[in-house]
């Protein structure tokens, strides 16, 4: 399974990217959508390792440590995808 470490290399990549992005901006909503943003990718890069070090190694405590790795990047998406449209939201509101 090429796919898993390719999807983790690139949200390792765009988690960096977004959080030098937060240090660029001056503006705080920006930064919060930026925040918001990086931490989808770090929902992703949390998911996908634990998918991946299950599909490696295939023993019981892989899959234990995969679930809990599976939780709390579900957890960190799911989060971030919620921020992302409350800052997007904010953003249209305020700049329309």
């Amino acid at each position: 399974m090429i796919i898993f470490p390719i999807i983790i290399v690139l949200a390792a990549v765009f988690w960096v990217y977004y959080k030098v992005a937060i240090l660029k901006s001056d503006d705080g909503l920006m930064q919060a959508y930026f925040n918001a943003k990086s931490r989808i990718c770090l929902g992703l890069f949390i998911f996908f390792y634990g998918m991946n070090q299950y599909m490696y190694y295939e023993t019981r405590f892989s899959l234990f440590i995969g679930i809990v790795f599976l939780i709390f990047g579900g957890l960190q998406l799911y989060i971030g995808m919620k921020e992302t449209k409350h800052y997007r939201n904010e953003w249209k509101r305020l700049h329309a």
